[in-house]
């Protein structure tokens, strides 16, 4: 399959924030990863996922949410992490970017979050309604989203691993607080980072079609 691939870096307020951008041919869509706690734009099992997304036709852009400099802090304190409102705030800046650069055409715009950056995707999805048309959360936290969870029009796909019980609950929680716009799927004999045989595949499989239906126009 044709495909461009180039690493770029994305102005955010007062930060450039570099990101690992892959466009198909004909891209159908564009998705853009917020990875987990302590996690990078290299994380092996997003950059999985990404490649099955960019065999269904979908754009990927892998990006960093701290600078160099912050990640040396976050590595050392550890606080960066949790600061939910600091890295939505970055990712709606990149959604920004990818609407008005349209480096990937002009077209849908997707949301993929682990673990802690499945609750900034979603508040970065509920302020950028107009511009996101999908959220995916693989093992994630979306209770962290807290106040913003009942904000969120966009279709919300959330995925945890059926060995990874205290997640579930907290998956649970938060479908009650998305409302119809949230869907609730369990990856059985998985637990939370999707080690298992297969369970990942399972995961980029159904971020796929979870996607380009919802991504399609």
């Amino acid at each position: 399959m044709d495909e461009r691939r180039s690493t770029v870096m994305v102005p955010v307020g007062d930060a450039a924030l570099p990101a690992d951008l892959t466009v198909p041919a004909r891209p159908v869509g564009v998705v853009l990863f917020a990875h987990g706690s302590g996690s990078s734009r290299h994380s092996p099992r997003n950059v999985a996922v990404a490649r099955t997304l960019n065999d269904s036709g979908l754009g990927t852009v892998l990006a960093d949410l701290l600078t160099p400099t912050e990640d040396e802090v976050d590595a050392r304190t550890a606080e960066l992490r949790f600061d939910i409102g600091l890295l939505a705030g970055r990712l709606a800046g990149i959604v920004d970017w990818l609407a008005v650069e349209r480096p990937a055409g002009d077209v849908p715009i997707g949301l993929f979050g682990a673990s802690t950056g499945a609750a900034a995707a979603l508040v970065a999805a509920s302020t950028r309604a107009d511009r996101v048309g999908a959220v995916v959360s693989r093992g994630g936290r979306p209770d962290l989203a807290g106040a913003a969870l009942p904000q969120v029009r966009t279709p919300t796909l959330l995925l945890v691993g059926g060995l990874d019980e205290e997640v579930i609950a907290l998956n649970e929680q938060a479908l009650a607080e998305l409302g119809n716009v949230g869907e609730l799927r369990v990856v059985p004999g998985a637990t939370h980072l999707f080690e298992e045989p297969g369970t990942l595949d399972q995961v980029a499989d159904q971020a796929g079609a979870w996607f380009t239906t919802h991504l399609s126009r």
